[in-house]
């Protein structure tokens, strides 16, 4: 296929196993957390054999084992995780001077993955609604966690990393098809920890819950709340279900796409989770979409004890050294993660902003 040609493919090599979903794959209600590995989905038993092949035969940079992990004593319940190797081993980040910033097909970007890198070509037939644009799936090469992916829309587009709702709505779709509590997808955008400029999400299997899957939220408007669990507060979108999907799509990327207008970097996290209202509120699990709004950020601050992006911001720490991840407080790792934050009277304007902009 073209895409998996763009990547480099030479002839005889094989193709990425071609994942075709309907609506009937979507898992709507996936396992507990006291039982997170019971009855894998289709989709997880695919993504999970291939990205574990791919571990076998030596196409990761590092060979991801058990991490050390453990919940910062203080009322946030910050988790940390040691993962020495991701951050010596891991391809430095491109050099981003702005929000705007053109792909720039001298630098690397994902045309070079490897044929091997890729594992499956997600595509939709049938209903809710008209399908997403098809998801190249392919291994994270320094991962995060067992199964951390990268979520690809047709790499040989050459799209710079500007969040577009058709591959905010694949990722979503391949959340529902996990039957994983912890399966979510991610995207950091340009000034907001981005480490390659060309358009990409992530996804991965968190290991434990998150305080920010049950917490209450502030209503700001019909469609847009604010939630305040966690580290850092964040615009909160729901989708109840699948036919939610695409317009809460359309949603959140307006709303990013004001946010680079007013010269603010963005973070997107999608995670299984309670309605508004919080645990208990009454009805089903859905889709929490959260959005991070934040100045950008250009390059490594000296003196900085990790880089902040969408897991740090959401409440995971992966941590770069024994040192830091064994003496590291809550209130340390809240003080460098708030650095990146806007003050709140600010936050709150830009909430109104987005509730009246969604509105209109």
């Amino acid at each position: 296929m073209a895409a998996a040609l763009a990547a480099g493919e030479e002839p005889g090599e094989p193709s990425p196993e071609e994942f075709v979903y309907g609506e009937e794959d979507f898992v709507l209600q996936p396992a507990g957390w006291d039982d997170p590995d019971s009855a894998p989905s289709r989709f997880d038993r695919a993504l999970l054999a291939g990205w574990s092949d791919r571990m076998e035969r030596g196409l990761f940079r590092y060979r991801l084992g058990p991490l050390p992990t453990r919940v910062l004593p203080g009322p946030v319940r910050l988790v940390a995780q040691l993962n020495e190797q991701r951050s010596a081993e891991r391809r430095p980040p491109q050099p981003v001077r702005s929000l705007r910033d053109p792909f720039d097909p001298g630098a690397f970007n994902f045309t070079r993955l490897r044929p091997a890198e890729l594992l499956l070509r997600l595509r939709r037939a049938g209903g809710p609604g008209p399908p997403p644009d098809p998801l190249l799936v392919a291994i994270n090469a320094s991962p995060l966690e067992r199964g951390h992916i990268l979520l690809l829309p047709e790499p040989a587009r050459r799209l710079p990393q500007a969040l577009t709702a058709p591959a905010l709505h694949g990722a979503l779709e391949a959340t529902l098809l996990s039957a994983h509590p912890g399966f979510c997808v991610g995207f950091n955008g340009l000034g907001g920890g981005a480490s390659v400029n060309h358009l990409h999400l992530h996804g991965l299997y968190l290991s434990r819950p998150l305080p920010l899957e049950a917490a209450p939220t502030e209503s700001l408007g019909p469609r847009l709340g604010l939630l305040r669990a966690g580290p850092a507060p964040a615009f909160f979108f729901f989708a109840a279900g699948p036919a939610a999907l695409e317009p809460v799509s359309r949603a959140v990327c307006r709303a990013a796409e004001h946010l680079g207008g007013a010269g603010l970097a963005c973070n997107v996290l999608a995670t299984r989770g309670d309605p508004p209202a919080g645990h208990g509120a009454g009805s089903g699990r859905g889709l929490r979409v959260l959005l991070w709004a934040r100045p950008p950020r250009f390059g490594a601050k000296a003196g900085e004890p990790f880089a902040v992006a969408l897991c740090e911001l959401a409440g995971l720490l992966p941590l770069p050294s024994a040192q830091l991840y064994r003496h590291i407080t809550e209130a340390q790792a809240l003080s460098a993660i708030r650095q990146h934050l806007l003050p709140e009277p600010e936050l709150l304007r830009l909430g109104a902003e987005l509730a009246r902009l969604l509105e209109s």
